[in-house]
């Protein structure tokens, strides 16, 4: 089933409040992504940062926030690029729901 979601042209929600598992899968699917347990723990993680901070974490912060809550072996960059190709910052956050990353390209 596909959902209609209205996203921007880079893909990312345009109304935070459309997010829902669903809407997450479709993204996902849309990006050649398959959802495990271990993308949905960032997933989580992204969405409470979110909810913390009102912004979307860089890379960096990222993976720091990642290791402090997930252990070194999930919370390193070679693991996030594993479940998020390309840049997992960015593509993360579009899963989420989330706005873009501000210093993502």
């Amino acid at each position: 089933m596909t959902l209609d979601i209205n996203v921007d042209k880079e893909g990312f929600l345009k109304q935070l409040s459309d997010w829902t598992p669903a809407v997450a899968h479709q993204i996902a699917q849309n990006e050649g992504i398959a959802l495990t347990d271990e993308h949905w723990e960032i997933i989580s993680l992204l969405r409470d940062f979110y909810t913390t901070y009102e912004i979307s974490p860089a890379m960096r912060i990222l993976v720091k926030t990642a290791k402090e809550a997930l252990g070194s072996d999930k919370g390193n960059s070679i693991h996030l690029l594993k479940l998020f190709p390309g840049s997992p910052a960015k593509l993360a956050s579009k899963i989420a729901g989330l706005p873009k990353p501000t210093n993502c390209l």
